[in-house]
C-alpha cells in the first residue's frame, strides 16, 4: 500500500513538473504596463530553438483569437513546434486580453510601439541560456512588425506568414476596389494625406470607423513602412509562407517580399488559408474555419517551418 501511494504522488509530481516545462507564464515589463505571454518548451534536452510568434493586426490574443472569434492559430502553432523540439514565446499585444494594462490611448498609440515590444521580448529571450538561436515568426501586420524589429536585434532567423507585400495605403485601396466606386474616390484623398503625415479633420460619416481622427496618427505611423524595402534590409535566413486559399493576403504579396529578397525560401501551401488552416477559396467557407478552434493547421504548415529553423 505504502508503493502504491509513493508512486502515485511521485506521478503526480512528475505530471507537474512535465506541466510547467511545457507551458509557462512570461512577462514583460514596459512603461506603460505589463505585456503578458506564454512561453512553450519541448520535453527536450535544453538549449533549443525558440521561435517569437507575433500576431497580426486587430485585438488578436497570444493563441490568434479575438473576442469575435476563436481558431487557435498561434497556439496551435506553438504546440505543433514544441513536438519538433522548438521553443516558442506567444503573447497577448498591449491593451489586448491579459496585456490590458499595457494598453494606451488610441490617439497615442503609434507602430513603432509594437516593434519596441519585439525587439524588449528579444532582449529577454537574448538573456536567457535555454535558447540557443532566436527565430521571429510574423503572422499578417505581425510579419512587418517582426521583419523591422529583427534589423535592429540579434535575431539569427525570420519568417513571414501571411505578410503583406505593399504597404497599408496599396493594401487599403485594393481591398475597397470591391466596394462602390464612392467609396474609393473619397478614400483616395484621404490615405494621400495620410501618405504625406498629415491628418485629415473631416471624415465622410461612412469611413469614419476607417480613418476616425484618433486611430489616423497610428495609421500614419503604419503606412510609411513598406514591406519589400523592410525585408530587404534583412541579412539573415528569412522564409516566406503564403495558402493559396487565404481571403486576405494574396499570393502576390509573397512573391512580392520575395522579388526583393530573392534569397529568401517562398513556401505556398495549397488551400491553406489566412489562419493556417485547410479551407476552401469560397468566402463563406473560408471565413467558417475562423471560428473552428479544434479544426487542426493544415499539415504543411508545422513541417516547412520547423525544417526551416532547424536546417543548419
Amino acid at each position: 500500500m505504502k508503493l502504491q501511494i509513493i508512486a502515485f504522488i511521485l506521478g503526480i509530481l512528475i505530471s507537474t513538473l512535465v506541466f510547467s516545462q511545457t507551458e509557462l507564464p512570461i512577462t514583460l515589463k514596459t512603461k506603460t504596463g505589463n505585456i503578458e505571454g506564454t512561453l512553450m518548451l519541448p520535453l527536450e534536452k535544453l538549449p533549443v530553438s525558440v521561435a517569437l510568434i507575433i500576431a497580426g493586426s486587430g485585438p488578436t490574443d497570444r493563441n490568434g483569437n479575438n473576442p469575435m472569434m476563436t481558431n487557435n492559430s498561434l497556439k496551435m502553432l506553438a504546440e505543433g513546434l514544441a513536438k519538433n523540439g522548438i521553443a516558442s514565446l506567444r503573447y497577448d499585444k498591449r491593451g489586448i486580453a491579459q496585456s490590458q494594462a499595457a494598453g494606451m490611448k488610441e490617439s497615442d498609440l503609434r507602430f513603432e510601439n509594437y516593434i519596441d515590444d519585439v525587439i524588449d521580448w528579444i532582449k529577454l529571450l537574448k538573456n536567457d541560456k535555454s535558447f540557443n538561436q532566436i527565430v521571429v515568426i510574423g503572422h499578417s501586420e505581425g510579419s512587418l512588425i517582426g521583419m523591422i524589429a529583427s534589423q535592429y536585434s540579434n535575431v539569427d532567423k525570420f519568417v513571414s506568414i501571411a505578410g503583406a507585400g505593399q504597404s497599408a495605403d496599396k493594401i487599403i485601396k485594393e481591398q475597397l476596389k470591391s466596394q462602390p466606386p464612392a467609396v474609393l474616390e473619397q478614400t483616395i484623398p484621404i490615405l494621400d494625406e495620410l501618405v504625406k503625415g498629415n491628418t485629415v479633420e473631416t471624415v465622410p460619416p461612412m469611413l469614419n470607423s476607417l480613418f476616425r481622427t484618433s486611430v489616423q496618427p497610428y495609421m500614419i505611423s503604419w503606412i510609411k513602412y513598406d514591406p519589400q524595402i523592410e525585408i530587404a534590409k534583412l541579412n539573415k535566413p528569412c522564409l516566406i509562407v503564403q495558402g493559396t486559399t487565404d481571403i486576405q493576403v494574396s499570393i502576390e504579396d509573397a512573391k512580392r517580399l520575395q522579388a526583393v529578397k530573392p534569397t529568401a525560401k517562398l513556401v505556398l501551401i495549397d488551400g491553406m488559408n489566412h489562419i493556417f488552416k485547410n479551407a476552401d477559396i469560397d468566402r463563406t467557407k473560408n471565413i467558417q474555419t475562423y471560428t473552428q478552434p479544434d479544426l487542426p493547421l493544415h499539415v504543411e504548415l508545422i513541417p516547412a517551418i520547423s525544417s526551416f529553423i532547424l536546417k543548419k
